[in-house]
């Protein structure tokens, strides 16, 4: 009857060694996913801030007049070049 009882306890025994290493394989498998996916969103969030700061430095006023002044041979408005539009048509 002991003889049962060890026969049983080991085969527990073994089954509860199996289920460890593989819950501790799994438990490696999802840290270094875990890890990759931390390195990427420190990679997006410095995108991200390099991203604001072109907008920040693309949407200022100068820059865009500049631009208009150069590439598009804009130039500034002037009460001289105004033209009034009236309802009467005068």
């Amino acid at each position: 009857m002991s003889g049962k009882i060890n026969a049983v306890l080991a085969a527990l025994l073994v089954i509860c060694a199996l289920s460890l290493v593989r819950s501790q394989y799994e438990a490696r498998h999802l840290f270094i996913e875990l890890e990759r996916a931390q390195s990427q969103a420190r990679q997006l969030d410095i995108e991200w801030a390099q991203l604001q700061l072109d907008q920040s430095t693309l949407g200022k006023h100068a820059r865009i007049e500049e631009i208009a002044r150069r590439d598009l041979e804009m130039t500034p408005l002037t009460p001289a070049r105004t033209q009034y539009l009236t309802e009467g048509g005068k």
